[in-house]
């Protein structure tokens, strides 16, 4: 989350706005995994609505199976994070697993029908240990392998985003950017979503888009239904629009 300054929120006006493009690679990286069996870890129950367990016929009801019981286990990791007083690093850890899981390799290899349990199991072992995960969400983790719901990981921590802002009174603003944004840039932008929105708390996520071709977008409110548009795409946008000569008639 972006710490708040008190300074005054002044955006510049679009003429300001760079034209410069950047576009931003991140380099594959590669796991090596080493493993130990002398770990443990605390108990986790989860209990799961009795709905979740019916099945459905159709796609539409499969789909919101899904969305609840990635809403259960997400609930279900808050509770026990809230109960340790872990909340805010329990998000942290969930930051991490949204990170790990964005790689599609990772995905395919725990959604893998054909790899064992077990060696999902490791895997867990070694990320626990690389990322400095908390012991409860090591054991979520192993949970969702066991039930054989590691397939709802990225619903999952979509739903946790949700329940820890509404316990923490936080806003989610993403911040769409052509390049990474200074710190100061990012604090600015939290105290004004904060003035606008009134809420306790504002974190801030931030995307690289090169389309922008540059400035920013930040959204925010009720699943991003509210954006600030200081972009070029935006400006570029506006003028086509003026610029309509359809009903321009030269004078000979």
């Amino acid at each position: 989350m972006a710490a708040l300054q008190q300074t005054p929120i002044a955006f510049q006006p679009k003429s300001s706005l760079s034209s410069t493009t950047t576009t931003l690679r991140t380099a594959p990286r590669t796991l090596s995994f080493s493993f130990s069996t002398s770990t443990t870890f605390p108990s986790l129950t989860l209990t799961l609505p009795s709905r979740l367990r019916r099945s459905s016929s159709s796609a539409g009801g499969a789909r919101m199976m899904a969305a609840s019981a990635a809403g259960s286990y997400a609930v279900a990791l808050a509770d026990v994070a809230k109960s340790n007083n872990t909340l805010d690093a329990t998000s942290s850890d969930v930051e991490k697993i949204e990170k790990l899981f964005a790689e599609p390799n990772v995905l395919e290899f725990f959604t893998n029908p054909t790899i064992d349990e077990e060696k999902k199991k490791k895997v867990v072992e070694e990320v626990v240990s690389s990322s400095g995960l908390q012991p409860h969400t090591a054991n979520f983790l192993n949970i969702l392998v066991e039930a054989k719901r590691i397939d709802l990981i990225n619903d999952i921590v979509k739903e946790f985003e949700t329940v820890y802002n509404r316990l923490t009174e936080t806003e989610l603003a993403i911040v769409s950017s052509v390049v990474t944004l200074e710190s100061q840039h990012l604090a600015q932008i939290a105290k004004q979503v904060q003035k606008l929105t009134g809420a306790k708390n504002v974190r801030i996520k931030t995307v690289i888009d090169p389309s922008l071709v540059a400035g920013f977008t930040v959204r925010y409110g009720n699943s991003g239904s509210k954006l600030i548009d200081l972009s070029v795409k935006k400006q570029l946008e506006e003028i086509a629009a003026q610029l309509d000569l359809g009903d321009i008639k030269l004078s000979l």
